[in-house]
Protein backbone atom coordinates (compact mmCIF):
# COMPACT_ATOMS: atom_id res chain seq x y z
CA UNK A 1 0.00 0.00 0.00
CA UNK A 2 1.35 3.53 -0.95
CA UNK A 3 0.74 6.85 1.16
CA UNK A 4 -1.74 8.98 -0.36
CA UNK A 5 0.28 11.54 0.64
CA UNK A 6 3.49 10.10 -0.17
CA UNK A 7 4.34 12.93 -3.32
CA UNK A 8 2.00 15.89 -1.82
CA UNK A 9 4.00 16.78 1.56
CA UNK A 10 4.40 20.26 1.84
CA UNK A 11 6.92 21.90 4.30
CA UNK A 12 5.50 24.54 6.33
CA UNK A 13 7.37 26.39 9.42
CA UNK A 14 6.68 26.05 12.76
CA UNK A 15 6.47 29.21 14.94
CA UNK A 16 9.26 28.37 17.84
CA UNK A 17 10.26 30.34 20.43
CA UNK A 18 13.60 32.00 18.72
CA UNK A 19 11.99 32.72 15.51
CA UNK A 20 10.41 36.27 15.47
CA UNK A 21 6.92 36.93 15.01
CA UNK A 22 5.42 38.51 12.04
CA UNK A 23 3.33 41.64 13.44
CA UNK A 24 0.42 43.23 11.75
CA UNK A 25 -0.36 47.09 11.19
CA UNK A 26 -1.69 48.27 14.04
CA UNK A 27 -5.20 49.29 11.58
CA UNK A 28 -5.97 45.63 11.71
CA UNK A 29 -8.10 45.29 14.58
CA UNK A 30 -5.36 43.54 16.58
CA UNK A 31 -3.84 44.18 20.06
CA UNK A 32 -0.77 46.46 20.68
CA UNK A 33 -0.54 45.79 16.50
CA UNK A 34 0.85 41.92 17.42
CA UNK A 35 -2.07 39.67 17.59
CA UNK A 36 -4.99 39.19 15.75
CA UNK A 37 -7.92 36.43 16.19
CA UNK A 38 -8.66 34.64 12.91
CA UNK A 39 -12.21 32.69 12.31
CA UNK A 40 -12.54 30.14 9.95
CA UNK A 41 -16.01 28.29 9.34
CA UNK A 42 -15.93 24.45 10.04
CA UNK A 43 -17.61 23.87 6.39
CA UNK A 44 -14.33 25.06 4.91
CA UNK A 45 -12.25 22.78 6.18
CA UNK A 46 -10.95 19.43 4.30
CA UNK A 47 -11.92 16.47 6.43
CA UNK A 48 -9.05 13.69 6.18
CA UNK A 49 -8.94 10.19 7.33
CA UNK A 50 -6.67 8.78 9.42
CA UNK A 51 -3.41 6.37 7.97
CA UNK A 52 -1.37 4.20 10.20
CA UNK A 53 2.04 3.71 10.14
CA UNK A 54 1.11 0.18 11.85
CA UNK A 55 -2.27 -1.07 11.51
CA UNK A 56 -4.29 0.59 14.18
CA UNK A 57 -1.44 1.10 16.19
CA UNK A 58 0.65 3.76 15.41
CA UNK A 59 -0.96 6.80 13.41
CA UNK A 60 0.63 7.81 10.31
CA UNK A 61 1.06 11.85 10.54
CA UNK A 62 0.93 11.77 14.69
CA UNK A 63 3.45 11.31 17.88
CA UNK A 64 2.96 8.18 19.37
CA UNK A 65 4.62 7.65 23.10
CA UNK A 66 6.25 4.05 24.08
CA UNK A 67 6.69 3.97 27.85
CA UNK A 68 8.32 1.25 29.93
CA UNK A 69 10.83 0.01 32.70
CA UNK A 70 14.31 0.49 31.42
CA UNK A 71 15.69 -2.77 30.31
CA UNK A 72 12.54 -4.38 28.69
CA UNK A 73 13.66 -4.16 25.11
CA UNK A 74 12.33 -0.72 24.27
CA UNK A 75 15.19 0.31 21.91
CA UNK A 76 15.49 -3.16 20.22
CA UNK A 77 12.02 -2.62 19.39
CA UNK A 78 12.86 0.42 18.12
CA UNK A 79 15.25 -1.72 15.30
CA UNK A 80 12.54 -3.94 14.96
CA UNK A 81 10.50 -1.15 13.87
CA UNK A 82 12.94 0.39 11.88
CA UNK A 83 13.89 -2.69 10.11
CA UNK A 84 10.20 -3.26 8.97
CA UNK A 85 9.85 0.27 7.46
CA UNK A 86 13.06 0.58 5.86
CA UNK A 87 11.93 -2.93 4.12
CA UNK A 88 8.35 -1.98 3.75
CA UNK A 89 7.22 -4.98 5.96
CA UNK A 90 4.91 -3.20 8.16
CA UNK A 91 1.32 -3.35 7.71
CA UNK A 92 -0.03 0.10 7.21
CA UNK A 93 0.05 2.80 5.26
CA UNK A 94 3.49 2.19 3.89
CA UNK A 95 3.54 -1.47 3.19
CA UNK A 96 5.54 -2.99 0.01
CA UNK A 97 7.22 0.81 0.05
CA UNK A 98 10.30 1.29 1.84
CA UNK A 99 10.50 4.51 3.31
CA UNK A 100 13.17 5.55 4.94
CA UNK A 101 13.94 5.96 9.09
CA UNK A 102 15.56 8.84 11.12
CA UNK A 103 16.79 7.40 14.56
CA UNK A 104 17.43 9.99 17.09
CA UNK A 105 19.41 8.53 19.66
CA UNK A 106 21.30 10.11 23.03
CA UNK A 107 21.41 6.84 25.27
CA UNK A 108 23.55 4.19 23.36
CA UNK A 109 26.33 4.47 20.98
CA UNK A 110 25.90 3.75 17.39
CA UNK A 111 29.32 1.87 16.85
CA UNK A 112 28.62 -0.60 19.52
CA UNK A 113 25.14 -0.75 19.55
CA UNK A 114 22.53 0.50 17.31
CA UNK A 115 24.03 -0.18 13.99
CA UNK A 116 24.27 -4.01 15.40
CA UNK A 117 21.04 -3.96 15.97
CA UNK A 118 19.71 -2.46 13.08
CA UNK A 119 21.60 -5.18 11.27
CA UNK A 120 19.80 -8.07 13.28
CA UNK A 121 17.00 -6.74 13.09
CA UNK A 122 17.26 -6.99 9.17
CA UNK A 123 17.09 -3.37 8.54
CA UNK A 124 17.85 -1.49 5.07
CA UNK A 125 21.11 0.27 6.25
CA UNK A 126 20.93 2.52 3.81
CA UNK A 127 17.47 3.91 4.82
CA UNK A 128 18.41 4.12 8.14
CA UNK A 129 19.99 7.57 9.09
CA UNK A 130 21.41 9.09 12.21
CA UNK A 131 20.81 12.45 13.12
CA UNK A 132 23.52 15.22 14.35
CA UNK A 133 23.08 18.93 14.64
CA UNK A 134 25.99 21.01 13.38
CA UNK A 135 26.50 24.11 15.32
CA UNK A 136 27.77 27.17 13.55
CA UNK A 137 31.11 26.95 15.41
CA UNK A 138 31.66 23.22 13.97
CA UNK A 139 30.61 21.59 16.69
CA UNK A 140 28.31 18.69 17.12
CA UNK A 141 25.43 19.63 19.56
CA UNK A 142 21.93 17.38 20.53
CA UNK A 143 18.88 17.61 18.45
CA UNK A 144 16.87 20.12 20.33
CA UNK A 145 13.09 20.83 20.49
CA UNK A 146 11.76 22.20 19.40
CA UNK A 147 14.35 24.78 17.87
CA UNK A 148 15.24 22.01 15.25
CA UNK A 149 11.71 20.98 14.42
CA UNK A 150 12.41 23.31 11.08
CA UNK A 151 15.32 22.00 9.78
CA UNK A 152 13.82 18.39 10.80
CA UNK A 153 11.39 18.86 8.94
CA UNK A 154 13.21 19.72 5.44
CA UNK A 155 15.47 16.41 5.85
CA UNK A 156 12.32 13.99 6.35
CA UNK A 157 11.30 16.02 2.85
CA UNK A 158 14.36 15.70 1.05
CA UNK A 159 15.35 11.72 2.50
CA UNK A 160 11.60 10.53 1.89
CA UNK A 161 11.13 9.63 6.04
CA UNK A 162 8.47 7.73 6.55
CA UNK A 163 9.48 7.53 10.72
CA UNK A 164 11.35 9.48 12.95
CA UNK A 165 12.36 7.33 16.19
CA UNK A 166 13.30 9.67 19.32
CA UNK A 167 15.20 7.26 21.97
CA UNK A 168 14.21 8.66 24.40
CA UNK A 169 11.96 11.59 23.75
CA UNK A 170 12.57 13.36 26.65
CA UNK A 171 16.41 13.27 26.15
CA UNK A 172 15.39 15.95 23.20
CA UNK A 173 13.48 18.28 24.45
CA UNK A 174 15.80 21.61 24.79
CA UNK A 175 17.66 22.20 28.24
CA UNK A 176 16.03 25.72 29.11
CA UNK A 177 12.36 23.30 29.52
CA UNK A 178 11.57 22.05 32.39
CA UNK A 179 10.41 18.52 31.27
CA UNK A 180 8.55 18.14 34.97
CA UNK A 181 6.31 21.43 33.82
CA UNK A 182 3.31 20.69 30.98
CA UNK A 183 3.35 24.10 29.56
CA UNK A 184 7.07 24.28 29.23
CA UNK A 185 6.92 20.39 27.62
CA UNK A 186 4.28 21.15 25.35
CA UNK A 187 6.38 24.00 23.87
CA UNK A 188 8.36 21.06 22.97
CA UNK A 189 6.02 18.19 21.95
CA UNK A 190 3.63 20.47 19.87
CA UNK A 191 5.52 21.70 17.28
CA UNK A 192 6.80 18.12 16.81
CA UNK A 193 3.29 17.24 16.50
CA UNK A 194 2.72 19.30 13.91
CA UNK A 195 6.07 18.12 12.11
CA UNK A 196 4.29 15.30 11.84
CA UNK A 197 1.34 16.47 10.50
CA UNK A 198 2.74 18.37 8.04
CA UNK A 199 5.38 15.94 6.97
CA UNK A 200 2.95 12.87 6.73
CA UNK A 201 5.79 11.49 9.11
CA UNK A 202 5.04 9.38 12.17
CA UNK A 203 6.95 10.05 15.35
CA UNK A 204 7.87 7.70 17.83
CA UNK A 205 9.20 8.38 21.28
CA UNK A 206 9.98 6.09 23.71
CA UNK A 207 9.59 7.51 27.31
CA UNK A 208 10.95 5.71 30.59
CA UNK A 209 8.51 4.78 33.96
CA UNK A 210 8.69 7.17 37.05
CA UNK A 211 8.40 5.35 40.51
CA UNK A 212 4.84 5.23 40.90
CA UNK A 213 3.19 2.39 41.44
CA UNK A 214 -0.46 1.30 40.44
CA UNK A 215 -2.07 0.43 37.27
CA UNK A 216 -2.59 4.00 35.25
CA UNK A 217 0.70 3.59 32.79
CA UNK A 218 -0.13 7.15 31.09
CA UNK A 219 0.35 8.48 34.87
CA UNK A 220 3.97 6.61 35.25
CA UNK A 221 5.46 8.36 32.80
CA UNK A 222 8.76 9.69 33.77
CA UNK A 223 7.86 13.72 33.32
CA UNK A 224 5.42 15.85 32.77
CA UNK A 225 1.40 14.74 31.85
CA UNK A 226 1.54 16.20 28.77
CA UNK A 227 3.71 13.70 27.02
CA UNK A 228 0.74 11.60 27.28
CA UNK A 229 -1.70 14.07 26.78
CA UNK A 230 -0.16 15.82 23.04
CA UNK A 231 0.80 12.01 21.66
CA UNK A 232 -2.24 10.78 19.75
CA UNK A 233 -1.42 6.90 20.93
CA UNK A 234 0.73 5.11 23.22
CA UNK A 235 2.25 1.78 23.26
CA UNK A 236 3.40 0.45 26.60
CA UNK A 237 6.02 -2.44 27.48
CA UNK A 238 6.35 -4.91 30.77
CA UNK A 239 7.98 -8.26 31.44
CA UNK A 240 5.70 -10.82 32.20
CA UNK A 241 6.78 -12.29 35.46
CA UNK A 242 4.34 -14.67 35.20
CA UNK A 243 5.91 -17.13 33.23
CA UNK A 244 8.97 -18.81 33.26
CA UNK A 245 10.25 -17.79 29.51
CA UNK A 246 11.32 -14.30 30.06
CA UNK A 247 8.91 -12.88 27.40
CA UNK A 248 7.37 -9.45 27.03
CA UNK A 249 4.49 -7.75 26.52
CA UNK A 250 3.12 -4.83 23.92
CA UNK A 251 0.34 -3.46 24.85
CA UNK A 252 -2.31 -0.92 23.12
CA UNK A 253 -2.62 1.81 26.57
CA UNK A 254 -4.05 5.23 24.76
CA UNK A 255 -5.86 5.63 21.02
CA UNK A 256 -7.11 8.32 20.18
CA UNK A 257 -7.44 7.81 16.87
CA UNK A 258 -8.39 4.13 16.63
CA UNK A 259 -9.23 1.08 18.52
CA UNK A 260 -8.09 1.19 22.35
CA UNK A 261 -8.97 -3.16 22.33
CA UNK A 262 -6.00 -4.00 20.18
CA UNK A 263 -4.78 -7.78 21.10
CA UNK A 264 -1.27 -7.14 22.93
CA UNK A 265 1.99 -8.94 21.46
CA UNK A 266 4.23 -11.07 23.31
CA UNK A 267 8.17 -10.92 22.29
CA UNK A 268 11.56 -12.28 24.14
CA UNK A 269 14.81 -10.89 23.26
CA UNK A 270 17.55 -13.38 21.63
CA UNK A 271 21.22 -12.49 21.18
CA UNK A 272 22.81 -12.95 18.13
CA UNK A 273 26.28 -13.03 17.48
CA UNK A 274 27.95 -10.76 14.09
CA UNK A 275 31.47 -10.40 13.44
CA UNK A 276 33.27 -6.90 13.47
CA UNK A 277 36.68 -5.57 12.19
CA UNK A 278 37.59 -6.11 16.05
CA UNK A 279 35.94 -9.52 16.35
CA UNK A 280 33.02 -10.87 17.28
CA UNK A 281 30.14 -9.12 18.89
CA UNK A 282 27.03 -9.93 20.67
CA UNK A 283 23.73 -7.67 19.76
CA UNK A 284 20.13 -8.55 21.04
CA UNK A 285 17.02 -9.07 18.90
CA UNK A 286 13.78 -8.48 19.39
CA UNK A 287 11.51 -11.95 18.02
CA UNK A 288 8.00 -11.35 18.08
CA UNK A 289 6.10 -13.91 19.21
CA UNK A 290 2.47 -13.24 18.19
CA UNK A 291 -0.70 -12.15 20.28
CA UNK A 292 -1.35 -12.73 23.80
CA UNK A 293 -4.32 -12.12 25.92
CA UNK A 294 -1.99 -10.54 28.98
CA UNK A 295 -1.97 -6.81 29.26
CA UNK A 296 0.24 -4.53 30.35
CA UNK A 297 -2.20 -3.01 33.19
CA UNK A 298 -2.50 -6.72 34.53
CA UNK A 299 1.40 -7.68 34.81
CA UNK A 300 1.88 -3.49 36.51
CA UNK A 301 -0.44 -5.00 39.36
CA UNK A 302 3.07 -6.51 40.50
CA UNK A 303 5.17 -3.22 40.54
CA UNK A 304 7.40 -2.96 43.76
CA UNK A 305 5.04 -1.17 46.63
CA UNK A 306 1.63 -2.54 45.50
CA UNK A 307 -0.36 -5.08 47.42
CA UNK A 308 0.66 -7.96 47.93
CA UNK A 309 -1.43 -10.51 46.00
CA UNK A 310 0.50 -13.88 46.54
CA UNK A 311 -1.40 -14.78 49.37
CA UNK A 312 -4.66 -16.78 49.26
CA UNK A 313 -2.78 -18.08 45.66
CA UNK A 314 -4.70 -21.67 46.95
CA UNK A 315 -8.14 -20.32 47.10
CA UNK A 316 -8.04 -18.41 43.99
CA UNK A 317 -6.46 -21.55 42.08
CA UNK A 318 -9.41 -23.83 44.22
CA UNK A 319 -12.14 -21.17 42.68
CA UNK A 320 -10.51 -21.14 38.82
CA UNK A 321 -10.22 -24.97 39.03
CA UNK A 322 -14.34 -25.44 39.99
CA UNK A 323 -15.10 -22.13 38.02
CA UNK A 324 -13.57 -24.09 34.52
CA UNK A 325 -15.12 -26.59 35.25
CA UNK A 326 -18.78 -26.29 35.84
CA UNK A 327 -18.66 -23.94 32.46
CA UNK A 328 -17.69 -27.69 30.72
CA UNK A 329 -13.66 -27.18 31.15
CA UNK A 330 -12.97 -23.81 29.39
CA UNK A 331 -14.39 -20.64 29.64
CA UNK A 332 -13.08 -17.12 27.84
CA UNK A 333 -10.76 -15.05 29.87
CA UNK A 334 -12.29 -11.89 30.19
CA UNK A 335 -15.48 -13.71 31.49
CA UNK A 336 -13.37 -15.35 34.12
CA UNK A 337 -11.51 -12.06 35.10
CA UNK A 338 -15.34 -10.60 35.64
CA UNK A 339 -16.19 -13.85 37.31
CA UNK A 340 -13.24 -14.02 39.89
CA UNK A 341 -13.81 -10.40 40.06
CA UNK A 342 -17.28 -11.29 41.48
CA UNK A 343 -16.75 -13.97 43.47
CA UNK A 344 -13.53 -13.08 45.73
CA UNK A 345 -12.06 -9.70 44.58
CA UNK A 346 -9.59 -11.11 42.69
CA UNK A 347 -7.41 -9.45 40.22
CA UNK A 348 -6.32 -10.15 37.05
CA UNK A 349 -2.69 -11.15 38.05
CA UNK A 350 -3.71 -13.21 40.79
CA UNK A 351 -5.66 -15.25 38.72
CA UNK A 352 -3.15 -15.56 36.26
CA UNK A 353 -1.11 -17.00 39.03
CA UNK A 354 -3.47 -19.01 39.44
CA UNK A 355 -3.28 -20.30 35.90
CA UNK A 356 0.00 -21.30 35.66
CA UNK A 357 -0.28 -22.83 39.60
CA UNK A 358 -2.85 -25.13 37.45
CA UNK A 359 -0.74 -25.36 34.58
CA UNK A 360 -3.43 -24.47 32.47
CA UNK A 361 -1.91 -24.37 28.75
CA UNK A 362 -1.74 -21.32 26.83
CA UNK A 363 -4.86 -19.50 25.76
CA UNK A 364 -6.57 -21.12 22.05
CA UNK A 365 -9.53 -19.28 20.75
CA UNK A 366 -12.43 -20.87 19.44
CA UNK A 367 -13.06 -19.50 15.36
CA UNK A 368 -12.27 -16.33 14.43
CA UNK A 369 -14.50 -14.67 16.05
CA UNK A 370 -14.40 -16.37 19.50
CA UNK A 371 -12.26 -14.43 22.24
CA UNK A 372 -9.15 -16.19 24.10
CA UNK A 373 -10.24 -18.85 26.35
CA UNK A 374 -9.00 -21.25 28.92
CA UNK A 375 -9.08 -24.56 29.05
CA UNK A 376 -8.31 -26.90 32.17
CA UNK A 377 -5.47 -29.41 31.30
CA UNK A 378 -6.19 -33.15 30.57
CA UNK A 379 -6.17 -35.77 33.33
CA UNK A 380 -2.52 -37.00 33.62
CA UNK A 381 -1.96 -40.61 31.52
CA UNK A 382 -4.97 -38.72 29.02
CA UNK A 383 -4.32 -39.72 25.29
CA UNK A 384 -6.63 -37.59 24.22
CA UNK A 385 -5.21 -34.60 25.93
CA UNK A 386 -5.85 -30.72 25.02
CA UNK A 387 -4.34 -29.09 22.46
CA UNK A 388 -1.31 -26.35 23.96
CA UNK A 389 -1.51 -24.03 20.84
Amino acid sequence: MTSPHADHRHLRPVNTPSEPVHEPTPDDGSVNGARRVKLTPAAGIRLRPTFWLWDGRMPHGALTIGPGREGIGKSLFCSWLAARVTRGELPGVHYGQPKGVIYAATEDSWERTLAGRLVVAGADMQRVYRVEVEHITGHHVPLSLPVDCNALGAEIIRHDIGLLIVDPLISAVDGSLNTNQDADLRRALEPLAELADRTDCAVFGLAHFNKATGTDVLSRIMGGRAFSAVARAAIAFARDNTTDDGTAVISQVKNNLGRLDLPSLRYRVDSVELETEEGPAQWGQLVMLGETDVHVNDLLDEAPGGKDETKDAGEVAEWLRDYLAAAGGSAEVNEIFEQGKAAGGWSESQIRRAKKKLKIPKPHKDGMRGGWQWRLPAPEGDEGGEDDA
